[in-house]
């Protein structure tokens, strides 16, 4: 399944959404939802503890200024790569 986070972690139940994650998922950080792969954020520490796939798109964290801010262990992809994603998957929630 495709996650989607589009808000800011702290502004929404992100411990919810850990939970829902498995193994074959990918969660794709947009919109201020990139804020959640900032490096050596606690934030970024859930997500990375969780076994979905963890992606930013790069358009986002260039638009608010955090590309030297995001963690390198955070796959970046671009709109092409998004629409792969959703191609990929069936099901997707946004979060």
């Amino acid at each position: 399944m495709l996650f989607t986070l589009l808000q800011s972690p702290w502004q929404c139940d992100i411990d919810s959404l850990l939970l829902l994650l498995q193994e074959g998922d990918d969660l794709l950080l947009l919109q201020d939802g990139v804020t959640a792969a900032l490096a050596g954020s606690q934030m970024l520490v859930k997500l990375n503890a969780t076994p979905a796939m963890l992606w930013v798109l790069e358009e986002d964290v260039v638009a608010r200024g955090l590309v030297e801010q995001i963690s390198t262990k955070v796959a970046r992809l671009d709109y092409t790569g998004f629409v792969a994603l959703t191609a990929k998957h069936q099901q997707q929630v946004a979060w």
